[in-house]
């Protein structure tokens, strides 16, 4: 079987049909044995080397940082073990409470992702994604009234009487294509990126649109390129802040590129020995992303 995207499969239970429970929930929060994980301004606790480790504190080293968190956000049970995410963002310079002095330092995933170990990879990016839910949730989006947590952080209801809308963890959905003409394949680069990194093609989709017809038109608004087979390949977890990427194949049915300028900064075919080689001074994605899977799995197959 195909061995999960980074960021994807946490082995943790989520626990949906307790976490509504405000007992269970107490006890959870309480027990000795829970373990906290603190995110600070979308940056995960870790302790920073050559292999990377995810920083968990038991409950009685979290207390003092419990009571100064900005959300508490239950992610689920590991071997009868509640795991949650504590937002320190409020506080200016978390490493220097006494809970947290000399335990890491607060790192961006995306530069650690490759290192640091799967199971812990996935539960930080989970825990970085509901801390930025939470964050940017704060107000209903019906009515403008203050909302408030609920069911273990997996939950904001509207505090208006009135209105008492609840809101749900938004995932934005993105699909992602690699295009393929039998031994070669469309990258494209945007200007902010690193010099000479091309990636695969990508798209949010749009209401009404199925996940297929997002990859035509993304392909075509991107490239001028239509494209046929479009084949499903997995998919990714993307917090960065709130993405669920979709991966794809598909084939090219037309040959000559029209760059949209608006879009990226270039678009150009390349061959799989080109792209194993770096031709060029040309560099592929970072090794966590969904993108430089579906670019290695298809060199993989030529």
């Amino acid at each position: 079987m195909r061995s999960p995207n980074f960021f994807a499969a946490a082995a943790l239970d989520r626990v949906s049909h307790l976490r509504a429970d405000p007992a269970w929930m107490r006890g959870a929060l309480e027990a000795e044995s829970s373990l906290f994980f603190p995110v600070w301004r979308s940056r995960n606790l870790v302790v920073e080397g050559e292999s990377p480790r995810a920083v968990a504190l038991p409950r009685a080293e979290a207390q003092k940082l419990l009571e100064e968190a900005g959300e508490i956000v239950l992610l689920g049970v590991a071997n009868g073990i509640a795991h949650f995410a504590v937002d320190l963002s409020p506080i200016e310079q978390p490493e220097q409470l006494p809970a947290l002095a000399d335990r890491g330092a607060f790192a961006d995933l995306r530069n650690i992702g490759a290192l640091i170990g799967r199971d812990e990879g996935a539960a930080l990016a989970y825990a970085r994604g509901m801390v930025h839910w939470h964050q940017t949730h704060k107000f209903c989006g019906a009515c403008g009234t203050p909302t408030e947590t609920r069911e273990g952080g997996h939950l904001r209801v509207c505090s208006s009487p009135g209105c008492g809308a609840s809101h749900f963890p938004r995932t934005d959905t993105a699909v992602i294509m690699l295009v393929a003409d039998g031994d070669r394949c469309v990258l494209g680069r945007k200007a902010e990126w690193a010099v000479g990194m091309y990636s695969t093609l990508a798209g949010f989709v749009e209401p009404g649109e199925s996940l297929e017809d997002a990859v035509r038109r993304e392909v075509r608004e991107e490239t001028g390129l239509e494209v046929a087979d479009v084949n499903y390949h997995s998919s990714q977890p993307w917090p960065f802040p709130a993405s669920l990427m979709l991966g794809f194949h598909c084939r090219a049915a037309t040959d000559n590129i029209h760059l949209n300028t608006d879009e990226l900064e270039d678009a150009r075919w390349f061959t799989r020995a080109e792209l194993k080689n770096g031709a060029g001074g040309m560099s592929r994605p970072r090794p966590i992303s969904i993108a430089r899977r579906l670019i290695d799995d298809w060199i993989a197959e030529g």
